[in-house]
Parts: structure tokens; C-alpha cells; sequence
């Protein structure tokens, strides 16, 4: 009897699967797979907006390969991403290791969380008067102690470092976090192991705790990349893009050709484009850590 009411069951238990996933599916529909279906059909048409969109085929394409300014906005945004990730992963794992070794303080964990709680566009703000050629906090620490005046934002050789370092300060406890998250996953055991070989903290650290966090750290990193091609907020808010293009990043620079120019479809181009390149980036970076793999198997 219990055999014939199996298959049954089984069935049953899947309808209600679906029944509770259908929400989640319904809104991934709506918002992900027919904007993503749409904005492809737009990338091959022109369209500003006011009109109805004129099929062109891939002559957006054509353009964006013959577009200096998209290949220096790409340029720009991995100076960016090289940037803020260096900072972000060793900044993180610097206090994910202080905090596993020293102190496991819920008040500090939530202190480090804070500034990735704040909106983009604030911390933008508050960075910009801090950092303000003239009137900024840290140009008069400068000239408190005799050094010239610096334009943080105003620079071309400083402008995207400044904004790196922005979004670093923004990122980096959250990123702690889950690597601090990811060192406590690491069994007990084996600290006490190579204690007894005679390992020191920072042999440790390196031959024990990154390799066992393997899939933790592809994560974050992955994590990471696609969230630093998103950059625009500080931006937007902070450099416009300049100076001389030296902080255009990629999302900036679709903003502006989609609702400056109004050039829709060449901006789904780029868009699209942008996609498929951040796949790409983040296969290989899965693939080169093995993500799906773990040494504590």
C-alpha cells in the first residue's frame, strides 16, 4: 500500500514546490527575463524614446566596435574594479581575520556593517565635501602639515583612485563580514593540528584558512565584480565622469547615451554587451578557483 501511494506523494509534494515557487518565478519573469528579452530586441533598433523603434539590425553593434569612448569607459571602469576589489578582499580579510583571532564582538560586526547600510548617493555626498579641493576636511589636514592642496575629485591621475577608495570604505565590512562568516566555517580541529606542527598565525593563515575558504572567497570575489561594473551612484554624484573621462565608467556612460542623447537602442547595445562580457569574467574567475570544490570535503 505504502509503495502505491508513493508515486503519488511525490507528485504532490512537487505541485506544492511550484505552487510557493510561482511567486518567485512570476516576479524573475516579470523583472529579469522580459525586460532582458526586451532590451534585446531594443539593441537592434534605433529608437530616442519619443518614436516608435526602427529596426536596424546590428548596426549598434557595428558602432559600439568603432566607439572610442566605450572601449575607454570599459578601460576606466576595470582601473575601477581592480581598484576597489585590491582594497575590498584585503581590507576584508584583514579584519575577518582580527575579529576571528581577537574579538568576535556582535557590536563590532555591526559597526562594520554600517556604511555599507548607507545609501550610495549619501556616502557620495558626505565624500565629496570631505574630499573638496578647498573646503574639505582632508586638504586641510594636508595643509596643516605644510603639503599642498590636492584635488581628490578633481584630478585626472586622482579622481577614480578617490572614487575606489569611496566605495572600498563603503564595501569593505560587509565583505568582512561574510569572510568572517566563511573562517568560522573552518573546523577547530585543524587550527590545533597545525599548532602542534608548529605553524605560526600567518602560515596559518595562508596555508590553512584561504584554501579551505576557497569557495567563499569566489563568492565574494564574484560578488564583488559584478557589484563594481554596476558603479554609478558615486559618480554620478560626486565626478560626472570627469575629469577628461577619467572616471566615465561603462554605467555611466549607458545612462548617457540612453537618457542624455536619448539613443535607447545603442544604449541596450552596450548594456547587452556588458552582460555578456561580466559572464564571461565571472566563468573564468569560477573555473580558476574552483569554486564548486571544497578542501573541508
Amino acid at each position: 500500500m505504502s509503495t502505491l501511494s508513493l508515486p503519488n506523494r511525490v507528485r504532490d509534494d512537487r505541485r506544492v514546490a511550484l505552487l510557493f515557487l510561482a511567486p518567485a518565478l512570476v516576479g524573475f519573469g516579470v523583472f529579469y527575463v522580459y525586460p532582458a528579452l526586451l532590451g534585446a530586441w531594443y539593441s537592434m533598433t534605433d529608437w530616442n524614446l519619443l518614436s516608435e523603434p526602427a529596426f536596424v539590425g546590428a548596426d549598434n553593434y557595428v558602432t559600439l566596435l568603432h566607439d572610442p569612448l566605450f572601449w575607454n569607459s570599459l578601460k576606466v571602469t576595470g582601473y575601477y574594479v581592480v581598484l576597489t576589489i585590491t582594497i575590498q578582499m584585503v581590507g576584508g580579510l584583514l579584519l575577518a581575520a582580527l575579529m576571528h583571532r581577537l574579538t568576535r564582538s556582535v557590536v563590532l560586526r555591526s559597526l562594520l556593517v554600517v556604511p555599507w547600510l548607507v545609501p550610495n548617493v549619501t556616502v557620495g555626498l558626505l565624500w565629496m565635501w570631505l574630499l573638496d579641493a578647498n573646503l574639505g576636511f582632508f586638504n586641510h589636514v594636508l595643509t596643516g602639515m605644510g603639503l599642498d592642496n590636492q584635488g581628490f575629485l578633481t584630478a585626472p591621475d586622482l579622481a577614480m583612485p578617490s572614487v575606489a577608495m569611496i566605495n572600498a570604505w563603503t564595501s569593505t565590512g560587509y565583505t568582512a563580514l561574510l569572510l568572517y562568516a566563511g573562517m568560522c566555517l573552518v573546523p577547530k580541529q585543524i587550527y590545533e593540528a597545525a599548532a602542534l606542527d608548529g605553524a605560526g598565525e600567518l602560515r596559518t593563515f595562508f596555508r590553512v584558512t584561504l584554501p579551505l575558504m576557497r569557495p567563499i572567497l569566489a563568492f565574494v570575489l564574484v560578488v564583488s565584480l559584478i557589484g563594481s561594473f554596476q558603479l554609478f551612484d558615486t559618480v554620478a554624484v560626486t565626478t560626472k565622469g570627469g575629469p577628461v573621462n577619467a572616471t566615465r565608467v561603462v554605467y555611466y556612460y549607458i545612462y548617457e547615451q540612453a537618457f542624455t542623447h536619448f539613443k535607447m537602442g545603442y544604449a541596450s547595445a552596450m548594456a547587452l554587451t556588458l552582460v555578456l562580457i561580466l559572464g564571461v569574467l565571472t566563468f573564468v574567475q569560477m573555473r580558476m578557483l574552483r569554486a564548486s570544490t571544497s578542501d573541508l570535503a
